[in-house]
């Protein structure tokens, strides 16, 4: 029998769950309702669904009516694909309802609304899942199988690098994201991906936490500051904003255009902000200090207006070294298909011996979006491939990839290291 679903937002994250849904686990899972703020949305999505997937219509919920779409629809699971700030809301209101839940990462955003997460959690019995993709891309599946082998020895310490390139990047300046209100900053929004790959690889938890971010590249002060002077707020049908290497055009791109420049309208929503304009309040660049209760200790940065995209890491250990780097494919969100968001251009994983020769490892190339790791992760959630041990993230692994970055954003406010275990109660 198939599992049904309703999922709720209907902006960019969403389409890569209901083209899994509709495409390779039609015969598995059913979707039997759209929920969003805005109904342009979501008879967009209504008509990719028909007209791109052969799918049929489904009914579409208000937000204000979400409790009324599962009382009517009584799905198995709600999907939520909402603003950050808004997930705890959904999620709490789904598990009440008798729902599992499937959510996209961050879980949430601070440590009150995590909170709230997981007692409700505990109060209900039902099940959350945080959709931690880049945990089955092969390369990174590959570094957790070497570690766990005891190809290092004893983890010591990591450095972590991950670089978000000028399309990418600069693509969380535009939108909602550039409000630390809706999203929680890189340190949450982004770095909760990261974070969680540790987590996973080390087989541990994040202890303390200190950090310094600032806002280094973005936004007007430092725009003018290096001589670009950009006087408008949007991008999208702007003559001044025609030679910007960073603006957007909504109405270029169907997709953006049906979700957003049409959506404006209802909302008043603008996915194309200037990036050198003012209201930015997220950081762009990143460096934190981590140590976790295995004692291990990392070092990692971010930074969001890199000449390439991808990452670097290197894992320390007893018995040698291990290093991955990572050359992913650039986009913009809801740009084109979600087969092509963070798909790996180039893969290098060397395993250096403390006593012995180093060696190249080979890894299996991941095809579609974030190395790899789209298609297997879909396949575990809405197949029927057996799941692999580890590897499905639950709440508690949500709550611990947040913390290390609100952590990080504490320590960024008060300039001291942060004792994770006073944030919340696991």
């Amino acid at each position: 029998m198939a599992k049904t679903y309703a999922l709720v937002g209907t902006g960019g994250r969403a389409r890569m769950f209901y083209e899994a849904i509709l495409g390779p686990h039609r015969e598995q899972s059913r979707l039997l309702a759209l929920c969003d703020t805005n109904q342009v949305r979501m008879d967009f999505t209504n008509r990719v669904m028909v007209e791109e997937l052969s799918g049929q219509a489904v009914p579409t919920y208000k937000a204000t009516d979400f409790d009324k779409m599962i009382a009517e629809q009584k799905p198995d699971t709600i999907i939520v694909t909402s603003i950050d700030r808004t997930h705890h809301n959904y999620i709490i209101a789904a598990l009440e309802a008798g729902c599992d839940v499937i959510t996209e990462k961050p879980m949430t955003t601070d440590p009150e609304k995590c909170q709230a997460i997981l007692d409700a959690v505990e109060r209900t019995g039902k099940n959350v899942r945080v959709t931690f993709n880049y945990r089955y891309a092969p390369h990174n599946s590959a570094l957790r199988e070497l570690i766990a082998e005891g190809a290092i020895g004893k983890v010591t310490s990591v450095h972590f690098e991950w670089l978000l390139d000028t399309r990418h990047g600069a693509d969380y300046f535009r939108r909602w994201h550039r409000d630390k209100a809706n999203s929680g900053g890189l340190m949450v929004h982004k770095s909760t991906h990261h974070f969680d790959l540790v987590n996973f690889w080390l087989g541990t938890e994040p202890d303390t936490v200190f950090g310094m971010g600032d806002l280094k590249f973005y936004g007007r002060a430092n725009a003018e500051e290096r001589g670009v002077f950009t006087p408008y707020t949007r991008t999208t049908g702007v003559e001044a904003a025609k030679d910007d290497p960073f603006a957007i055009d909504l109405t270029s791109n169907p997709v953006q255009k049906g979700l957003y420049w049409d959506g404006e309208k209802e909302d008043g929503y603008q996915r194309d902000q200037n990036v050198f304009g003012d209201g930015i309040s997220i950081e762009d660049t990143m460096n934190v200090l981590v140590r976790y209760r295995n004692k291990a200790v990392m070092t990692y940065s971010l930074y969001a207006y890199a000449p390439w995209e991808g990452f670097n890491v290197a894992i320390n250990g007893t018995g040698g070294r291990l290093e991955l780097t990572v050359h992913e494919n650039s986009y913009i969100n809801a740009g084109a298909g979600s087969e092509t968001e963070g798909a790996a251009k180039g893969v290098k994983l060397y395993h250096f011996p403390l006593h012995g020769e180093p060696r190249v490892v080979p890894v299996k190339h991941g095809e579609g979006g974030h190395g790899g790791g789209d298609k297997i992760m879909l396949e575990e959630i809405f197949g029927n491939a057996t799941p692999r041990p580890g590897y499905g993230a639950n709440h508690r692994d949500g709550a611990l990839s947040i913390l290390t970055g609100i952590a990080a954003n504490k320590s960024f406010d008060t300039g001291l290291p942060v004792d994770v275990k006073t944030l919340v109660k696991l």
